[in-house]
This record gives C-alpha cells, sequence and structure tokens, in this order.
C-alpha cells in the first residue's frame, strides 16, 4: 500500500503519480489530509446544494469551501496543523449547515430529508488527532476505490483541480470585494457532481466544459475586483536591480498584501520589491505612488531557494508557489492567507475592517542584511487587455500591413525540469514578425530575452498573473471583432502552453469552453488525463503534446 497518491501537479513522479512524497516537497502526511480535506468538502456540497433549493445558503461556508479549495493546490500549504483545523472547521460548517437544511425540510415536507446522507455528508471524526484523521484519510483518497472507471475518475478529478484553480481566483476577487454567488453555487454543485455514479463519462465531459465557462467568469471577476481597486495596469519598465536600504520581498499573488504591507512601510525606510508572479503589481497605478516600491527581484517560483538566500531580507508568501525552505530564511520566511509551511511564521487573517498586521514582516526586515543584486535591468510588463485593446489600431494595422505575421501565446506555469528550455527555444526561434502574448511565471523562460519590437510594439507583451490569461482571452476576442471574424481559430493566434498546477487546468478549461482548438499542451499531457479522455480532447479540440521546437514552430507558423 502506497502512502500517498498525488498527480495533480505537472512534475508528480514519472508522470504517474507520487507515491512517498511529492516532488514539490509536500510529505505523505499533508497529502492525505488535504484528501480527507477535500472528501468533507463534498459533503458540504451535499448539503449545500440541498440546501440552496430551499433557500438555506451561508456565505461564511461558501468563502470557507473556497479557501479550503484554495489551500490543496500545489505548493501553498504544507502545514499539517493548519490542515488539521481546516479538517475541524469543515466539519463544523457541514454540520451547522446539515442542521439548517435538515430544519428547512421539516418545516417543508414534514420530514428532514434525506436523513443523515453518505459517508462523506455525515462521517464526524472521533476526535482530531493527527493519527485518527490520516486512518480516515488513507481510504477515501483519489484511488480508494480501486473498480473506478479510470475514465470516471479522470474526469471527476480534471473538474476538481479545474474547481481549484477557480477557488483560488474567487478567493482573490472576494478579498477584493467581488462577490459572485453563482460561482460559489457552482463549485459545490461541481463536487457534489463528482460524487454521482450515475453520471457517464459523456456527462461529466460536458461538466468539465461548464467549469470551464465558470473558470473564465471567475477570471473575469478578479480581473474586474483588481482593476475596480488598483487601475487598469499599464506598460511599465520594472527595474530588477536593488536599491540601498533593507527589503522585503513579496511573492505570490494577493494584490491586497501587497498593498497593505506598502501602506504599513511608508517612512519606515524598508523597500519594498515583488517576487514571481507578483511582478504584475508594478504595472498598476495605485502602487507607483510609493517611492519604496522599488521593483522585481529574480525570476520564477523554483529558482526561490536560491533567489531568497541572495535577497537576505525578509520575504512574504502570499500564497502559492512554495519550495521547502532552506534553513538559513526559514525564520524570516513568512505566510499569509492559505499559504504555509512548518516553521515559516505566520501572519494572521485581517479582522473585519482593518488590516493584516505585517509589523513582525518590517521588524524582520530591518534587522536582516540588505538585499543583494542579482542582474541590474528593466523589463516591459503591462500589456493587459485594457492597454492592448486601447493599441487596438496600431496593432491591427500591423497586421494588415504583413508586419505582424503571428501572436503565438505561450502563457501558463514554469516549473522546474530542463524539458521547460523548450519555451524559450521557442520564443527564441519564432521569426521576428511574430508576437508573444504570456501571462503566469510561465514568462520568466522568455521575458528577459532581447526580442525587440514590431514598429514600437515589444514582441513579448506581458499581460500579468496567470489569472490575467482572461486578458489574453479578452484581446483574442477584440481581434476577432476588429476582424469581423466569427470564429477566434480564424485568427492568426497560436496557443502553445505550459502548465504545472490547478491554476493552468482552469485556464486551459476556459480556453476550451471558448472552442479555441490546436492548442500545444506541455511539457507533459497530465497525468490524471486517461487515454481515452486525452483521445476525446484530441478529437474535439486538437489538443495535442508539445513536439520538438523546430517541428512545432514549424506548423505554429502555418496556423497548425
Amino acid at each position: 500500500m502506497t502512502e500517498m497518491f498525488c498527480f495533480q501537479c505537472q512534475e508528480t513522479l514519472k508522470n504517474v503519480g507520487c507515491t512517498t512524497r511529492g516532488v514539490c516537497g509536500k510529505p505523505a502526511d499533508v497529502a492525505n489530509l488535504q484528501d480527507l480535506l477535500i472528501y468533507i468538502l463534498k459533503g458540504i456540497s451535499f448539503w449545500g446544494t440541498r440546501g440552496r433549493d430551499m433557500g438555506v445558503v451561508s456565505e461564511e461556508t461558501d468563502l470557507f469551501v473556497i479557501q479550503a479549495l484554495f489551500a490543496t493546490i500545489t505548493n501553498a500549504n504544507f502545514d499539517s496543523d493548519r490542515f488539521v483545523q481546516l479538517i475541524k472547521k469543515a466539519v463544523e460548517h457541514r454540520e451547522a449547515l446539515r442542521s439548517a437544511a435538515q430544519q428547512k425540510c421539516q418545516e417543508l415536507h414534514g420530514n428532514p430529508c434525506p436523513g443523515n446522507g453518505p459517508d462523506w455528508a455525515s462521517w464526524v471524526p472521533e476526535s482530531y488527532e493527527l493519527s485518527n484523521l490520516l486512518e480516515k484519510a488513507k481510504i477515501v483518497g483519489v484511488m480508494s476505490d480501486p473498480k473506478l472507471d479510470i475514465d470516471i475518475r479522470s474526469l471527476r478529478e480534471l473538474i476538481i483541480y479545474g474547481l481549484k484553480g477557480m477557488a483560488a481566483y474567487a478567493d482573490h476577487a472576494y478579498i477584493l470585494g467581488g462577490k459572485d454567488p453563482e460561482i460559489f453555487a457552482f463549485v459545490q454543485e461541481m463536487l457534489e457532481a463528482t460524487t454521482n455514479e450515475k453520471l457517464t463519462a459523456e456527462e461529466l465531459t460536458n461538466l468539465v466544459l461548464k467549469t470551464g465557462e465558470m473558470g473564465l467568469r471567475s477570471m473575469a471577476l478578479l480581473d474586474k475586483s483588481n482593476t475596480d481597486a488598483y487601475g487598469n495596469p499599464e506598460p511599465t519598465p520594472v527595474n530588477l536591480g536593488v536599491k540601498p536600504g533593507p527589503g522585503i520581498l513579496v511573492s505570490g499573488h494577493d494584490l491586497l498584501d501587497l498593498d497593505e504591507l506598502l501602506q504599513q512601510t511608508v517612512g519606515t525606510g524598508v523597500n519594498i520589491y515583488t517576487h514571481g508572479e507578483m511582478l504584475p503589481a508594478n504595472a498598476y497605478p495605485a502602487f507607483k505612488k510609493y517611492d519604496h516600491f522599488v521593483g522585481n527581484y529574480g525570476g520564477s517560483w523554483w529558482k526561490q531557494k536560491e533567489e531568497f538566500e541572495s535577497f537576505g531580507g525578509a520575504i512574504l508568501m502570499t500564497t502559492n508557489c512554495i519550495v521547502p525552505p532552506k534553513d538559513i530564511y526559514i525564520k524570516h520566511l513568512f505566510t499569509t492567507g492559505m499559504a504555509g509551511y512548518p516553521g515559516c511564521p505566520h501572519i494572521p487573517d485581517r479582522e473585519p475592517g482593518e488590516q493584516k498586521d505585517f509589523s513582525a514582516v518590517i521588524e524582520a526586515a530591518k534587522n536582516l542584511p540588505h538585499p543583494v543584486a542579482l542582474e541590474d535591468k528593466q523589463i516591459m510588463i503591462g500589456f493587459a487587455h485594457h492597454s492592448v485593446i486601447s493599441l487596438a489600431d496600431k496593432v491591427i494595422e500591423a497586421i494588415k500591413s504583413g508586419a505582424i505575421q503571428r501572436f503565438v501565446v505561450m502563457g501558463g506555469c514554469d516549473g522546474r525540469q530542463k524539458s521547460r528550455s523548450y519555451f524559450t527555444e521557442v520564443a527564441e526561434a519564432l521569426p521576428p514578425d511574430t508576437v508573444i502574448l504570456t501571462a503566469g511565471c510561465a514568462k520568466y523562460r522568455y521575458n528577459k530575452l532581447e526580442l525587440g519590437d514590431i514598429g514600437g510594439i515589444p514582441r513579448v507583451l506581458d499581460a500579468g498573473q496567470c489569472n490575467d490569461s482572461y486578458s489574453l482571452i479578452r484581446i483574442a476576442q477584440a481581434l476577432a471583432e476588429a476582424f469581423e471574424v466569427k470564429d477566434v481559430n480564424d485568427l492568426p493566434i497560436s496557443y502553445d502552453i505550459a502548465w504545472y498546477e490547478q491554476k493552468a487546468v482552469i485556464v486551459l478549461l476556459a480556453l476550451l469552453s471558448l472552442g479555441i482548438k490546436k492548442i500545444r499542451l506541455g511539457p507533459t499531457i497530465p497525468a490524471f488525463l486517461s487515454p481515452n479522455v486525452i483521445d476525446t480532447l484530441v478529437k474535439i479540440f486538437e489538443l495535442k503534446p508539445i513536439d520538438t521546437v523546430e517541428n512545432d514552430v514549424s506548423l505554429i507558423l502555418m496556423g497548425n
């Protein structure tokens, strides 16, 4: 019997599954606790979907489901104690919702229908001791039913991983005041659907595409929440060097955390730098008023061991991706939100109407070595849909004149595998009349290359974080409207996508839900996709694995 089983990320062992410890560094007990948490979230969804039909709704519980899903994405939280507490809260939420739903059913129908429900809707642990929870966890995981049809399991997991990515985006939006009850309801409806033994593979495939549709809606919600709060990103040169003085390095995706930290560090002499997926924050107008917001440090998430050690100052991880830290900086690597790692100090959530208290991070920075420069240059960012669409006339003219022959969407995730050099080599091999549209940390494979511009239009247009793939979709839709093209597949746009974790999964599902075809995906096809599911995606959408750089570039330029 394996100690765990996890195949939700691209780096899963041998592209089959991690069975003793995650390649990401996730220990077996954390993986199993995450499985148990998902199991109980399905129980909350059992009562949530039935309660909604009777008008029983708890926004607090809806939000908890979103946040708990978020905590289980790859590289977000490695802390078993945090998951024990999340499981305890999950049971409490489920039991409160069950009681309310049964009481309402009694009022409406004269009986507490439908009884206690299945195990995931009713199981209560005898204790919350770790050993007791792990005993249950080992029998409710992904592979708990060896007789389950492989295609059914594949489609169920594809839905769940899409929901995890959607949850991350929905949580970020909620923090900024962006609420969509339909997203909450949909997440629970889909979690409930993954327990329905009557659903066929065809029906589950349809739900996969519906998940993509709602994923697009969640990205649109987050885009609006971000821009309402901080303005539309604008083309901005970002310094990659350092300035004298102590520093705090902010990584992850949460803009409100950055905002509150910037406010709290005014006049302290502490400089603020972004890292990884926080780089796009430099393009938001609201943050440019802070003189101590001085640029970006380092590159992709997987290089953080070396980069965090070199930085020397305090580090704030607002979300994933955490790499198990070195001892030399673990005590000044702070986590917050749904992120967590054993031994790292954690900044508690903000109380209603108040800010998070980042004083511990600030004091640590003042007493730590000053950052050491890794490089000294600038890069251009801030080409979200508002900026690019404002240049529509210029872009359209460049296309009509032949100056731009093709756009290549190269968004998604970065990762450690050497095979990801493919994306750098593709960027280098694309001819000078092509433009790369990017979002997500995949950009670190090519955003520092000297690729030039086309009539003043940079050949790498960086839209922002992985959720800002929404911008790439909006740009494509705007071009389709401008050229009066009904099908975006008829535009001179190709898709060469890198994936790693579940936020990339929901981006892929969003693209598929729009009918976008001929997407290249790499460096590997997800291990959780069964051969038949892969065949279906190939048949319907012409999804294809990446090949050699030479072959792929040749086909991309031909529109294939």
